[in-house]
């Protein structure tokens, strides 16, 4: 961790008669993205205001208050101190529920993540009570009541530490068993053939460093051309479409292509009468996509706070 990090908050982690003073980190950055500013078209910068919809003027930040919809177009309000007076149901304490498989936790849950390191006087148990996660195997399942919401979440450990995941509800997470995805027979010569491609590009470990952001690089890269007085283009690269433009490949043939690194050869299969293969055009260039003005989900969203 870089010397510079600095801690979000002082927490307990607390199990049994057993509490763990540790730190909290984010664990991921948000700096590296790309950040487009809105502009008028002379280049000077547009500031952002509230306007009432009722007498239609400009609504200055110090005459602002929050509000609740609790009926259509009906609010309940709350002053600054209220909404504080919300947040001291805070707790610094981390109450571990449970422990149970670490494999049991479907990553669709996984919202949230933080690093923790021990505090003063904690490394002794957090030591301990890391080392125990990794030899059995297991994770921690806490309850967490902080800034007026209470989370569940997981802590669990690898070879470096504690990371504290918050955990999506059951609610808030969507099942494929909802999507009706029809089953498909698989034969067991096409299933073998697949398991070969699988190991052919097997990895042992999972490297982050493998990976770059090649879209990212290409809007620099365009960003760059621009500064030096060049004219940016649209890209006339064409939208990829299905494997093998729309026509049929056989399934066996595809695998085996894909094993021997050859393009996979067209299905020699009588089609049903009367219906022809899908006709390949190349797309048209592509023009610069203008920028949509944002529109409001379909329903009315909850207000915030």
């Amino acid at each position: 961790m870089a010397a510079t990090s600095r801690s979000i908050a002082s927490l307990t982690l607390s199990f049994g008669l057993v509490n763990v003073p540790v730190r909290l980190f984010s664990a991921t950055e948000r700096g590296a993205e790309l950040h487009f500013n809105l502009l008028a078209k002379d280049g000077s910068r547009l500031r952002q205001q509230y306007v009432s919809e009722r007498t239609k003027k400009v609504v200055d930040r110090k005459d602002m208050v929050k509000g609740y919809e609790v009926e259509d177009n009906q609010f309940v309000l709350f002053t600054a101190d209220e909404l504080k007076a919300l947040e001291e149901g805070s707790s610094p304490v981390i109450q571990i529920v449970s422990f149970v498989p670490l494999a049991s936790i479907d990553p669709l849950f996984y919202d949230k993540a933080y690093l923790l390191a021990p505090d003063k006087r904690g490394e002794k148990p957090y030591a301990l009570l890391a080392e125990a996660l990794r030899q059995s195997g297991r994770c921690a399942l806490a309850k967490w009541p902080w800034k007026a919401k209470q989370y569940v979440t997981q802590v669990r450990a690898n070879a470096d530490g504690l990371i504290l995941q918050q955990l999506r509800y059951a609610a808030e997470v969507r099942s494929l068993a909802d999507l009706d995805i029809p089953k498909a027979a698989v034969s067991k010569p096409e299933l073998q053939l697949a398991l070969q491609l699988v190991d052919q590009i097997a990895a042992d470990h999972f490297d982050p460093e493998q990976f770059h952001d090649e879209e990212k690089a290409r809007v620099l890269a365009a960003i760059d051309e621009k500064v030096k007085g060049k004219q940016i283009v649209a890209s006339s690269r064409e939208t990829a479409g299905p494997a093998g433009g729309g026509q049929v490949i056989d399934l066996m043939e595809a695998l085996r292509a894909s094993l021997a690194g050859k393009p996979a050869a067209k299905s020699t299969r009588a089609r049903p009468a009367g219906k022809a293969s899908a006709k390949v055009t190349a797309l048209p260039t592509r023009k610069p996509a203008r920028k949509a003005t944002a529109s409001s989900p379909p329903g009315r969203a909850r207000a915030h706070k």
